[in-house]
């Protein structure tokens, strides 16, 4: 069977105008779509108040409640932990002073270009302060305006289920209207069980790094844990993120070379722990992306969204992969996101 030039410029073409209006429309989409995950991920508890007789406001706002308290529960462990840090900042500064010095007389013997001349490239590399300034004012300005769109869209969801559900159903055949239910509880079953996996799995590395650090005597080894478990949300990405930030910290405060190779051997042994033991049983088989694609979603996400696509791509993904799942036309391509299976043939 051939497929024509044609067909193929059109899918082409489709997926260009669907990628640049995820792009453009980033604004609206991301913080929707991290409300829609966290409406699902809380639906269960929604569910089960309103069971009490207890009106779907109430459930509703007593979701974004314990959502709230969830945040600051974490952002109070780690502001404990950073003004630990902070206590060390001298020192710091002082070891970071000395590795710059050494740094600078490794580029003067080996580059032979003088500390003046390393200090005018750095001048003219760095921006301004007002530039820094003004990029962290509208850096904050669009997180809170974010959050907050987030924490409503987050209500309005759980609030207007229903509505929304009766709107698809209306637009699709009713001939297909078992299929839309199948898809709808499929998706917030995905949204729910990748979430509530993702943080067991946090928490498992937690207390693993927590305890590799406090082994090899890492200084603030609780804070390095809980950072490169948090990193998490971001597959691939996050874990080596923070064990190189931990392995620059260690560096600077002037770890021995057996201590730098500990955290290393730490890192590849918790990796394998959490590969081939923990996700197959905490994230489940449900989330079926393979690594290929994984690695291309992450890469999309962080193009068209930044960081918050980083965090959104496989949740997304795992859900795109759902409706494929069940459209027939679209079914080629969840056998190519999704995992590789035994076949004889092969």
């Amino acid at each position: 069977m051939r497929i024509s030039l044609t067909q193929m410029i059109k899918k082409l073409f489709l997926l260009f105008l669907i990628l640049t209006a995820l792009y453009f429309a980033k604004d609206l989409l991301i913080p929707l779509s991290i409300g829609g995950i966290l409406a699902a991920l809380f639906l269960p508890l929604c569910n089960w108040i309103e069971s009490k007789k207890i009106s779907r406001i109430i459930a509703s706002l007593f979701c974004l409640l314990t959502f709230l308290a969830l945040i600051f529960m974490v952002i109070t462990v780690l502001g404990f932990k950073i003004s630990e840090l902070l206590m060390d900042l001298a020192f710091i500064k002082q070891r970071a002073i000395e590795s710059g010095n050494n740094i600078q007389k490794y580029i003067f013997d080996h580059l032979n270009i003088s500390v003046d001349e390393q200090l005018v490239i750095l001048k003219n590399e760095q921006p301004s302060y007002s530039n820094i300034l003004q990029t962290v004012l509208g850096s904050a300005a669009y997180f809170f305006t974010s959050f907050i769109l987030v924490l409503a869209y987050f209500v309005f969801l759980l609030l207007y289920r229903n509505h929304i559900k009766n709107f698809l159903f209306k637009i699709t055949p009713t001939a297909q209207h078992s299929e839309m239910e199948n898809i709808l509880q499929s998706a917030a079953h995905i949204s729910y069980q990748y979430l509530t996996g993702l943080s067991k799995m946090i928490f498992l590395l937690w207390i693993m790094y927590g305890i590799a650090f406090s082994i090899i005597g890492i200084e603030n080894a609780i804070f390095f844990a809980i950072l490169c478990g948090l990193l998490e949300i971001i597959p691939y990405i996050g874990n080596i993120t923070g064990t190189v930030l931990t392995l620059l910290f260690a560096a600077i405060n002037g770890a021995a070379p057996i201590m730098l190779a500990g955290i290393i051997i730490s890192y590849a042994i918790i990796q394998i722990i959490q590969t081939w033991f923990f996700e197959p049983l905490i994230i489940g088989p449900q989330v079926k992306i393979n690594p290929l694609f994984t690695i291309i979603a992450l890469v999309l996400g962080e193009l068209l969204w930044g960081i918050p696509g980083l965090i959104l791509a496989i949740p997304l993904t795992a859900l795109l992969k759902i409706v494929c799942d069940h459209v027939t036309s679209l079914k080629p391509y969840a056998f190519l996101i999704g995992t590789i299976e035994t076949d004889v043939r092969s």
